[in-house]
């Protein structure tokens, strides 16, 4: 999907095909507890005027969080990334990477624990 801002075209997806925006949906209303409140900061362009998508579609994945303007994901890591093959996470990092898009990682306990360390850590990604 590409959209028209100022007779500009800006792809947001990168190639996202239309079976990922339904995944993208359902996941949004589904959303983690450290999910859930890391938004809640992010939401709005709530931290340094930066606009954050949530449950975003980039190509054939779909990440927690992400910054179009800063180029910049963030996944937060629950549970179930303990018992997923860490080399499919390392190929997903490196896949997304592909697009000149920084990826950065979160554990549930991190966010929920420690919100504004990890906001601290997010800003630092970001120009301000």
């Amino acid at each position: 999907m590409v959209y028209k801002r100022r007779s500009v075209e800006i792809n947001l997806f990168y190639g996202a095909k239309p079976a990922i925006f339904e995944k993208a949906r359902a996941l949004r209303a589904h959303m983690t507890e450290s999910e859930k409140i890391l938004w809640d900061a992010l939401r709005r362009k709530g931290l340094a005027g930066y606009r954050f998508r949530r449950q975003h579609p980039i190509d054939k994945f779909i990440v927690d969080f992400y910054c179009h303007e800063a180029k910049l994901v963030i996944e937060i890591d629950g549970e179930i990334h303990k018992y997923q093959d860490k080399d499919y996470e390392l190929g997903r990092t490196a896949e997304i990477e592909k697009f000149g898009i920084t990826v950065i990682r979160f554990s549930n306990h991190h966010v929920l624990l420690e919100l504004d360390t990890v906001l601290t850590q997010i800003s630092s990604y970001l120009k301000v």
